[in-house]
Parts: structure tokens; sequence; C-alpha cells
């Protein structure tokens, strides 16, 4: 997997997949037989997005301990990290997105601590902010994703979300703050840039 600046975030240096890669091989299969892809090989529009943002605005960072949930290639950590922020933790569940992770980390020159590990299912570490990009495409998830937020919202923690609107978002929960244009997961370099949102994440109203 070639290194290239990605692609609506420059500034920062992702091993990216190509048709080339020959990704297929590390694809998961589950006892269904239905293949995982590896989401982790391409940066989403949410957490590129979330990138773009901290890089715009590193004061909304700086100094700042940053949790990177389901980090994924490790961009929106790296964004975090370049921006000034004084700890990064990115968690991830995916051993092969891990090692992509670090290897991302190292290539840009930032320090990161990687959990491997689904944070969901428990408390929020000692952070100050919550960095969410792209976690609400499937059901089952975003619930799970929705409930420890709220458990972060309890211990006072800022939290943004990026995301391009998948069906799952839970819109009655965000007050959007920005908006940069963004490739859908799957786009190809022809496909017209969409747009990803940054959203706050509230409590319930009422």
């Amino acid at each position: 997997m070639p290194i290239a600046p990605a692609a609506t975030v420059p500034e920062i240096l992702l091993h990216a997949a190509n048709p080339a890669t020959g990704l297929w091989r590390l694809a998961k299969f589950g006892r269904d037989g239905a293949e995982s892809p590896p989401y982790w090989a391409y940066p989403w529009p949410g957490g590129a997005a979330l990138a773009r943002y901290f890089l715009a605005r590193p004061e909304a960072v700086q100094g700042r301990r940053v949790l990177d949930l389901g980090a994924g290639s490790g961009i929106v950590g790296i964004a975090a990290a370049k921006s000034g922020a004084r700890e990064v933790i990115a968690a991830e569940v995916d051993c092969n997105a891990i090692a992509a992770l670090r290897l991302n980390a190292e290539a840009n020159g930032v320090a990161i601590r990687v959990v491997a590990e689904d944070m969901t299912c428990g408390e929020p570490p000692a952070v100050d902010l919550v960095a969410v990009g792209d976690l609400f495409y499937e059901r089952e998830l975003a619930t799970r994703v929705t409930k420890f937020l709220d458990r972060c919202l309890a211990g006072r923690l800022e939290i943004l979300v990026g995301d391009i609107g998948r069906v799952y978002l839970p819109r009655d929960r965000l007050r959007l703050i920005a908006e940069y244009p963004a490739r859908d997961f799957g786009d190809g370099d022809n496909t017209a840039l969409k747009s990803a949102g940054i959203y706050a994440f509230l409590p319930p109203s009422g």
C-alpha cells in the first residue's frame, strides 16, 4: 500500500489502497460467509472532514487529550496530533487497521497511543474530546456508539461527530458546526465531491 497525501486532506500522508494492492486478501469473513471489507484502508468522509476541521481550527484540540474512536486509518488522530493535541488515543479493534494506523502515524511524525479494544463497551477514558468519524453506518453499531457517547456526556466530555449523513446518524442529537467537501467510501477520483458535516453531539432534548 503506497503512501500518498489523503485526497481532501493533503497535509496528511496515508498508506492507501489502490487496484494493485490485492487488499481482498485481508478481508474477513463472518460465520455466514459474508465479507467484511478492510474499511481502514480508505479515508472515509466523516473522518476526513474531522481531520480537515482540526487542521483548520487547531484551537479545537490544542493542549487537549483526544480520543479517536474507531480510528481506522488514523487520519483523525493524526490531524489532532499535528494540530497540537496533548495526547491522542486511537481506539480500534481490527488488527490490520492497528498496524496501518501505527505506520500512518510514523509517516506523519506524530505520537498516537493505540488501544486495541472496543471502547464502546466500557467507560470513557480520561480525555477531554471524543472524535467520532463514520460510525453510524450500521444499526447495532450506531446504537452502541450512541450509548457510549451518552456516557461521555455524563463525564462532561466534548464530542465531535464527522459524517456524510448515514442512515443511522442520530440527527436529533446533533448540531452542525462546519461542512467540508469529501469523497465517500468507494467513490472514484472522478466522482463529484459530497458534503460531510462536523457536528457537536448533544444531550437528548427534554
